[in-house]
Order: C-alpha cells, then structure tokens, then sequence
C-alpha cells in the first residue's frame, strides 16, 4: 500500500477526542483516502466552500470590505485542501502531496497578510463601506455554503465512522459563525462606526493565521515515522477501508 493511501499516519491535523476537534488548511486526514465514499464527500463539501468564497469574491469586490476579504480567504483556504488530497489519490505520491500542501498554506498565509495589511490601512485610514446589504448578504452566503459543508460532513463521517469527517464537519460549522462576523461588520458600519469592518478583518485574519501555523506543524509530520497503534488517533477506527 502506498504512502498517499495508507490509513494510519501523523498527517493528520485533527483531534478526534470528541471535546475538540482541530484543523489544519493543506491536507486531508489520510485516513479519508482509503474510501472512496469518503472522497467523494470531501469533494462535494469543499465544492461548496469554493462556490460559497467565489460569491463572496463577488460582493466583496462591489463592498471593499476587508472583513469579507479575510473571510472569503478563510473559505477558499478550506477548499483549497482538496488540491492535496487529489494529487495523494491520484499520483499516489506523498512528497507530491506535501509540496502542494506547501504551496496552499503558502497561498493562504500571504493572502492573510494582504488581507492583514489592509486592514491596518483601513484603522489608519478609515472608508466608508457601500452596499450593506450585500455584505450582510455575503456573511449569510458564508454560514450557509459552510453549514453544508458541515452536514455533508456530519452524515457522511457517521455513515462511515470516520472521526475526521466527524471533526471536519464540527469544523465547518464552527466557520460559519465566523462567517457571521462579516455580517455583524455591516451592522457596525450601519451604526456609524466605521472602524469595526477593519477590526473584524484583523480578527478573521488572527483566526487565518493560527491555522496556517498549525497546517506547516501538520505538513512537516512524517507518516512513514513508526507509529504507537494503541497512541494512534485512528486506532479501531477505521472498519470501513478498502483492500
């Protein structure tokens, strides 16, 4: 069995306690790969992510806003993953798969720094936002693409007793209320203050860059290194994989 579709292995980003559930841009749980099933959900989940921060892409060039430039990255970094976990299934290489991990944390954390830098020239240099409206209607877009995202998961991850779909689609959810933040950023605007779309950015950006930190310590793990079954997080987890 080769590398790319071993079941077990440190490339993971995820906790799988039940209590938490981390996550990491840049690749997939390598348990996934040995499912089709599990692909494919995958697949259509991240397909609506890409759909939900190309909407986003729309409006935000209509808005200008930064809080919606840092969440449509956030969005588009979740299906970006695809990209690794595709080369992994189809070249069957795992050094394939970590370059092209590389190169879509990479993307994503000089994204966040734009993303950051304007953020800080809106502090100094504040804008007033037009089309409300349609910002708020971009944070709405977010939550749901991401709630989706989130139950194709859920269903997916139970059918097959995957903790990482499970974890994943825990984590979807979580980014849609981070969605929601774009659509609290219009509220403030509307309010007057017009320092709140800047600040919101620099928070989503915050969240942006503590996961692309922990997708590089994800990247850098070896799952050829020897492995503890009984410390392994997928250990009996996995009734469901292909021969």
């Amino acid at each position: 069995m080769s590398a790319a579709t071993k079941p077990h292995g440190h490339g993971s980003g995820h906790s799988h306690d039940g209590a938490g559930h981390g996550h990491s841009h840049g690749l997939v749980d390598r348990s996934i790969t040995s499912s089709r099933d599990g692909l494919r959900t995958v697949g259509v989940s991240l397909a609506v992510l890409l759909a939900t921060a190309l909407a986003q892409t729309a409006i935000f060039l209509s808005t200008g806003s930064v809080a919606l430039l840092a969440d449509l990255i956030h969005n588009l970094g979740d299906a970006l993953t695809a990209i690794p976990l595709g080369i992994a299934f189809l070249l069957r290489s795992f050094v394939a798969e970590k370059r092209a991990g590389y190169f879509v944390v990479a993307t994503i954390f000089i994204s966040a720094c734009v993303a950051s830098a304007e953020a800080v020239n809106r502090l100094i240099h504040p804008q007033t936002l037009d089309h409300l409206w349609a910002l708020a209607a971009a944070g709405a877009i977010g939550f749901v693409g991401n709630e989706i995202a989130a139950q194709v998961r859920l269903r997916a991850g139970r059918r097959l007793n995957s903790p990482a779909l499970v974890a994943d689609g825990y984590h979807a959810r979580t980014d849609g209320f981070v969605s929601l933040a774009v659509l609290a950023s219009a509220a403030l605007v509307a309010l007057g203050f017009k320092l709140g779309d800047p600040i919101i950015g620099l928070v989503i950006t915050a969240v942006i860059l503590r996961i692309t930190w922990q997708s590089i310590q994800t990247i850098k793990a070896d799952p050829g290194d020897p492995i503890d079954e009984q410390d392994s997080p997928h250990h009996h987890d996995h009734p469901h994989e292909d021969h």
